[in-house]
């Protein structure tokens, strides 16, 4: 009798139901848990990412059926697309958009730096996802997390988790990526091109950009409206100085609980019986060649546009276009840093670097108001 209670009980655990995929996917959660303490890649991100990742491969948890906790956090917060155009707004709030107004010829460097996005897109055709998942694939070159779970949200919901990771895994890994390819597109001489030192721009200045921008960009391209109407409210929270209580909460409390439940919800979507197959190592290669690309988009764009100025752009601030803010601008100050230590151009990068935003954003647009 006792026996039989005792292999009941037994029987109820997780222990006989796990598999060697789920102990690989906690190989992976360490991995994400690792990078984010020890190398300090994206940690807000990366450390609820990863936990979850232990979480939802404990065999038979009541964590991801109907009703269950965290298919609430995924159906609610990522399926209606809410968390993407909250932390949108924070981000706003958190962003100087003064370098890209003080010198405009930088948005088009960040628009530059989407080229990554369409090479994916086709090349993901080419090798048989269809249309809609090759949109997918193809935002994760922006480098922008948020933008590329809003999209395939919409378009590929079967793909979001592996779309997000690695879109996340290349955002926190730009100090890695991007040196080698920015020293191979460019000469000892050009990483040390001094830039002039960026004209003040007024308060009207940064008052009127969010409100001018959100107008503009919601006639053109309207799919963009939820993520960069969000992005130019928290924006204009942050220069009009008159709502200081919405401000803190958009940069603080709100950002971090969405912060929270995204990474509990991105993580959720990686069950080893889902994670476990071929596509999803298409997609990282895929993604890895998007970034890359983009990168090189925004040097080469910077590099073309020299030969038509007077007063010459780095081309070390090109690389800045993707959408990882601020990290992709400090990796151009640090590269350039090495070629002349004198040389700051971290101001400089943030112009393309906040214009990458947008134009992410305004990809994930055109392909949602083609494809939706």
């Amino acid at each position: 009798m006792g026996f039989d209670i005792f292999h009941e009980l037994f029987l109820k655990t997780g222990i006989i139901h796990l598999t060697i995929g789920h102990v690989f996917m906690w190989l992976i959660g360490f991995l994400f848990i690792f990078l984010a303490i020890k190398k300090n890649f994206e940690p807000l991100l990366l450390v609820p990412i990863g936990f979850s990742i232990f979480l939802v491969n404990m065999p038979i948890a009541p964590l991801t059926g109907p009703g269950e906790l965290i298919n609430l956090f995924f159906k609610y917060g990522i399926e209606t697309e809410i968390i993407p155009c909250l932390i949108f707004l924070g981000v706003g709030a958190l962003t100087d958009f003064g370098p890209m107004i003080a010198n405009p010829k930088t948005l088009l460097i960040g628009a530059s730096a989407q080229l990554g996005v369409y090479v994916a897109f086709f090349g993901s055709i080419v090798l048989g996802f269809t249309v809609k998942e090759a949109a997918s694939i193809g935002i994760i070159g922006g480098a922008d997390g948020p933008t590329s779970i809003y999209l395939s949200s919409a378009l590929a919901p079967h793909m979001i988790g592996m779309v997000a990771i690695a879109a996340y895994s290349y955002m926190s890994m730009v100090p890695l990526i991007q040196p080698p390819i920015m020293k191979l597109l460019t000469t000892k001489k050009e990483r040390k091109i001094r830039m002039k030192q960026l004209r003040p721009v007024t308060k009207t200045e940064k008052i009127v950009f969010p409100i001018v921008a959100a107008i503009v960009i919601c006639l053109l391209v309207p799919d963009a409206a939820p993520l960069l109407g969000l992005l130019m409210l928290g924006n204009l929270f942050k220069e009009c100085k008159v709502v200081d209580r919405l401000l803190k909460t958009s940069q603080n409390e709100l950002l971090n609980i969405v912060t929270i439940i995204l990474g509990i919800a991105v993580g959720a979507t990686m069950k080893a019986e889902v994670f476990l197959k071929p596509q999803p190592i298409f997609i990282f290669i895929l993604g890895l060649f998007a970034f890359a690309f983009s990168t090189a988009g925004g040097i080469l764009l910077t590099k073309t546009m020299n030969l038509f100025l007077k007063e010459k752009i780095n081309p070390l601030i090109g690389s800045a276009g993707v959408s990882a803010v601020p990290m992709a601008a400090r990796v151009s100050e640090r590269v350039g840093a090495e070629a002349d230590p004198k040389n700051h151009l971290l101001m400089h990068a943030m112009g393309p670097n906040v214009g990458g935003v947008i134009g992410t954003a305004v990809a994930a647009g055109m392909f949602l108001g083609m494809l939706k």
